[in-house]
């Protein structure tokens, strides 16, 4: 959040926040412990401070050139492997510990002495062979690769992902590209090079994997080694998308509840085998990081790991655990080992949810405590966990489902209790007896079938996903205060009248591991085994008086209680009016904004009126360049411009529907996206220019938008749509033409482009039009049309045929194309500003010199999205401010 002088600014106000946070969690900590709890504190920071500074690409230094002159040269590279390699339909990607590099301006290659830089590296697989060649490359070969260097690209859009600054957190600057393996050569490590644990696990987990396939037909064989082994990337992205919709993704990955089940089956084995306690304790200590290296090694599953061998070890030694202590040490030395685990999704989610349990599940048992046991365990556990993950879940997902918790609740203990374990004796019989681990595994595709099935059925029950704008870090630090205040007084009034009270004597922290007799007494015969209510069972001190004084006491008793009441509907009244305004998107009233967004080479703008509509213009799209693809090449999460990033910024921009998506046209690059928007995004109508290419995608489209009754507009020519008092759309293109016949078929037109919907918007005192990928001969049908006067809606409110012309901003057509956006389109409109979308380096040269030429010499302000990224502009009162990505803002613009 901060660097530089507001860092020691946010360290004072930390500081001083601290006895606030001692006072509330009922920590006592007095002389040297808070001088080493305030050193410990800077030591982190500045911990963090000396990483982040030394976190930096040697490159440059070493071969003497700028980054900027390094990005897209040719190189051979040599360097160890140092990472799993995934093979993804023509893609094989990995890591590798650079030794050296020789570039064309640098006669020497720097030798390994000097450089110490991890790549990654994409290998683009030529024939379908070759990917069983990169298949064999493991962890630890010596390879040497000839390619080009690549910078990672950074986020173009505000609010966008930034894959280079994703990279950075890895330690990683630079990408590098091969074609083809056989650019490749591996050199397998001989002698004691051989001896290499990571090189042991990445088999072992490939061998796991391999059984996982043997045993379970797809997409259950992706599903069930996500939720063993932790094989996440094999999952079906279908059934990942469901999950994830639902808010269960949490049960794919490795986590507490998969070491538990691990520990506890180790534990009951050696049991079993009648070893002494000790003796067990040690072994499942020494054997955790087996499990955890099995695993994948995510964030998640080591911090349950190193808790486990915490909480092993201090039972060993017979000591007393203390849950927060615990998770606060393996929080500590993660972070000791690597500062960016803190930036990790998995870790703060894993350690939220964690300390979550600890802090609020004692406050919302006494909720359920009329529950059969079971039930209200299970409840416990699924509302405290939704409730302490939602701000993070919206802050980086930007959904909820409110069937979540039903989801949860039903399915979670059906698939860590039953299923999990099945299909790990499953695989593991697999290698010694086949026929019954296949009927193992017959059991657990029956169950998932279940699992499949209900949350399909729940994920198509419509109205319950809410998009959410990304919070802000206060707005989630006040969430979990007045959460936690909230609960706190609902489990000091749920006591009854004669509240059971608890005293920690002289213990400056609570513990968290109580006996089950006095646990049971504080939580109203609830046994919460190691879960303490930590601070919320000690009596306040106004209530110490109440009971000990008669009389005058009886009186302050019942007036504090109507103070506590009236305490608890004010933080609910709150807690609720902060959802609410978390909830609705932010814009000044009056205020319109059109947000040309950057998603490469394509089309597709944001329009947001004065009135709070929105309006999607296109929603761009990924090209095929080589026609229908071997199948051999399909990748299994494939790269789609809508999906990736169309829809992801709708939901940060917390855009709850779509008022109109218009498609100018069935073109792939701006019709492609639309497909993702329609199934994620609620849409209340859809406008095109009435005719189809005959494509398979757009036609997939427009039957998507039937299937969800999405009423359907053919536009012409002379049409016009009022989404609020402030805003107008007049459509000058296409001329009427052919329509649906009787049997409702749409005709087919193959020139899109000069079918492309065209329309002039007019909001908060501004103009700009919007072009589609019209050419140069339908500008001069339109242009005809407005002198003719055959636009009479349009001609009504402003001369345009009598009278020079002038607005406020032009969209180029067709990306900046040579074949539009022709002198006499541009001389009658008269545009103060243009504005290109465009890909960078695109392979067809847009936007054309010539374009770029004519637009200059109408003294139009020209915006491209190939150099600028995203851009942004404000209109209010006839004004327009303009803002964009990659360059720092221009300010005001008349």
């Amino acid at each position: 959040m901060l660097t530089g002088w507001t860092l020691f600014l946010g360290i004072a106000g930390a500081t001083a926040c601290l006895p606030l946070v001692f006072r509330v969690l009922h920590i006592s900590v007095r002389g040297w412990l808070s001088m080493i709890l305030f050193a410990a504190f800077i030591g982190g920071i500045m911990q963090w401070e000396w990483n982040d500074s030394h976190n930096s690409s040697q490159l440059p230094e070493y071969l003497q050139l700028s980054a900027d002159v390094i990005d897209g040269l040719t190189a051979i590279v040599e360097g160890e492997l140092a990472s799993d390699v995934r093979v993804d339909g023509d893609r094989a990607s990995f890591e590798i510990q650079l030794s050296s590099i020789i570039v064309q301006e640098v006669k020497s290659p720097v030798t390994s002495s000097a450089i110490h830089e991890r790549i990654i590296v994409q290998v683009r697989l030529m024939q379908e062979q070759e990917q069983s060649i990169a298949a064999a490359w493991k962890r630890g070969d010596k390879l040497t690769l000839s390619g080009s260097l690549v910078l990672p690209g950074e986020a173009r859009n505000f609010g966008g992902f930034d894959y280079r600054n994703y990279l950075r957190t890895q330690y990683i600057h630079w990408m590098f590209k091969v074609k083809g393996a056989d650019s490749v050569t591996a050199v397998t490590p001989q002698g004691w090079e051989r001896i290499n644990i990571l090189r042991w696990t990445d088999s072992a987990r490939q061998l796991l994997g391999s059984a996982v396939d043997r045993l379970f037909p797809e997409p259950h064989a992706g599903y069930m080694k996500g939720l063993i082994i932790g094989m996440a990337k094999d999952i079906d992205p279908g059934t990942y998308g469901q999950f994830s919709q639902l808010g269960l993704t949490h049960i794919l990955a490795i986590s507490g509840t998969h070491v538990a089940v691990y520990v506890t089956s180790l534990l009951m084995l050696m049991s079993w085998l009648r070893l002494t306690r000790e003796t067990a304790l040690t072994v499942a200590l020494f054997l955790i990081p087996a499990y955890v290296l099995l695993s994948g090694g995510s964030p998640s599953v080591i911090r349950a790991g190193m808790m486990s061998m915490i909480g092993l070890y201090m039972a060993k030694r017979g000591l007393a655990r203390d849950g927060l202590q615990i998770i606060s040490a393996a929080a500590l030395l993660m972070m000791w080992w690597n500062p960016y685990f803190l930036l990790n999704v998995s870790f703060q989610l894993s350690f939220l949810v964690t300390a979550g349990l600890m802090i609020y599940m004692p406050l919302i048992n006494r909720l359920f405590s009329k529950w059969p046991k079971a039930l209200a365990a299970t409840a416990s556990v699924t509302v405290t966990a939704q409730l302490i993950s939602f701000p993070v879940t919206i802050l980086y997902f930007n959904q909820f489902s409110l069937l979540s918790f039903a989801a949860n609740f039903l399915l979670v203990s059906l698939i860590s209790a039953v299923v999990l374990p099945l299909g790990t004796v499953a695989m593991i019989l697999s290698f010694v007896w086949f026929p019954f681990a296949k009927v193992l595994a017959w059991v657990a595709i029956q169950l998932n079938q279940i699992t499949f099935l209900s949350v399909e059925c729940m994920n198509s029950l419509p109205g319950f996903v809410m998009i959410w704008a990304s919070p802000s870090l206060l707005w989630i630090t006040a969430y979990y205060i007045i959460l936690y205040a909230l609960l706190y007084l609902l489990y000091q009034r749920s006591g009854g009248d004669t509240p059971q009270y608890c005293s920690v004597g002289e213990e400056d922290t609570a513990p968290l591991h109580r006996d089950r007799q006095s646990m049971s007494t504080r939580t109203g015969g609830t046994d919460q085994g190691s879960l303490t209510t930590l601070g919320a069972s000690v009596a306040w001190p106004e209530y110490a008086s109440a009971f000990t004084a008669r009389g005058a006491g009886f009186y302050t008793e019942i007036k504090i209680s109507k103070a506590k009441r009236w305490l608890c509907g004010a933080l609910a009244i709150g807690f609720v009016a902060g959802l609410w305004w978390a909830y609705q998107p932010s814009q000044p009233a009056g205020t319109g904004v059109v947000q040309f967004l950057d998603i490469g080479q394509g089309d597709s703008t944001l329009i947001t009126t004065p009135g709070g509509k929105h309006i999607l213009v296109d929603g761009g799209g990924t090209i095929n360049f080589g026609g229908n693809e071997a199948s051999w090449k399909t990748r299994r999460d494939p790269y789609e411009v809508g999906a990736k990033v169309v829809v992801p910024l709708l939901k940060k921009r917390g855009i709850h529907h779509l008022d109109a998506v218009i498609a100018t046209h069935a073109d792939q690059d701006h019709a492609g996206g639309l497909q993702a928007v329609l199934e994620q995004i609620p849409v209340r109508r859809l406008m095109f220019n009435g005719t189809t290419s005959g494509k398979e995608k757009f036609d997939q489209l427009l039957d998507t938008a039937v299937q969800r009754q999405i009423p359907l507009f053919a536009i012409r020519q002379g049409m016009t749509y009022k989404p609020d008092q402030e805003t107008m759309l007049h459509f000058l293109s296409p001329e009427p033409g052919a329509l649906p016949d009787s049997s409702g078929e749409i005709p087919i037109y193959e020139d899109q482009n000069a079918a492309s919907v065209v329309f002039l918007l007019e909001m908060a005192g501004t103009s700009m039009l919007f072009t589609g990928d019209m050419d140069a001969v339908t500008e001069q049908d339109v242009l005809y049309a407005i002198q003719e006067g055959s636009l009479a809606d349009m001609a009504a409110m402003r001369p345009w045929s009598s009278s020079p012309i002038s607005i406020d901003v032009l969209k180029a057509a067709h990306h900046g194309s040579k074949t539009s956006t022709s002198e006499a389109w541009l001389q009658h409109w008269n545009a103060k500003a243009a504005l290109i979308s465009a890909g960078v380096n695109n392979t067809y040269g847009h936007p054309n010199p010539e374009v770029m030429k004519r637009l200059e010499a109408v003294g139009s302000q020209i915006y491209r999205t190939d150099q600028m990224g995203e851009v942004q502009m404000r209109v209010k009162n006839g004004a327009v401010e303009v803002r964009y990505k990659l360059v720092k803002d221009e300010g005001p613009t008349e």
